[in-house]
């Protein structure tokens, strides 16, 4: 029996899960200004996806950063959704 897609898939979806609050809480403390962070992180997953030699490890490296990546635009979201007052704004 062949279990890594599974195993991939519940990484895919514990990842994605992991920075959806991320997003928020960013968001909420810093603003969109702490998306270079994200790219940062993201380009260097996909580094260490590259040079890793297990597969594993190079798979969910490369779902980390491209997860990185994706919260770039959820941040721009995130304000959007704060705008809209869905989300609480930070009182300065």
């Amino acid at each position: 029996m062949n279990i890594e897609g599974i195993v991939l898939g519940l990484a895919s979806f514990l990842c994605i899960g992991l920075f959806h609050p991320i997003v928020i809480k960013c968001e909420y403390h810093f603003g969109v200004k702490c998306w270079p962070l994200f790219l940062l992180v993201g380009i260097g997953g996909c580094i260490g996806s590259l040079l890793v030699a297990n597969t594993y490890i190079s798979v969910l490296l490369g779902i980390f950063s491209f997860s990185c990546f994706w919260s770039i635009y959820e941040l721009f979201q995130q304000r959007e959704r704060v705008k809209k007052g869905w989300f609480p704004q930070k009182s300065e």
